[in-house]
């Protein structure tokens, strides 16, 4: 573990880690502690779906990113709905009566 963190928190976030602290018989530094990794957690996840909606990372580098393996990453997208498949409608729309005509209808 490294050395100690110390900043300034607004009155209000002061009072919320009070609240965690009250509700978890915790002391501070480790109420502080559980927040910063759920944060931290939840940062990594949303900046990991950010960057695969917008095509700028593959499915596998976000869910690295995201520190999950591949199912629970596939998970977190379907409940997230992200949409990261760009696919046009007139390819579809082609594919579709590729398929079509393949099988004869």
């Amino acid at each position: 573990m490294s050395g100690p963190l110390a900043t300034r928190v607004p009155k209000e976030t002061e009072q919320e880690i009070r609240k965690v602290m009250d509700f978890l018989d915790l002391e501070k530094a480790q109420a502080v502690r559980m927040i910063l990794e759920i944060g931290i957690s939840e940062w990594r996840k949303k900046t990991a779906l950010e960057l695969l909606r917008d095509g700028k990372v593959t499915f596998a580098k976000a869910a690295k990113l995201a520190k999950l393996d591949l199912w629970d990453f596939t998970d977190l997208v379907r409940e997230r709905k992200v949409e990261w498949v760009k696919y046009p409608a007139e390819d579809i729309d082609d594919e579709a009566g590729k398929t079509e005509k393949a099988s004869g209808e």
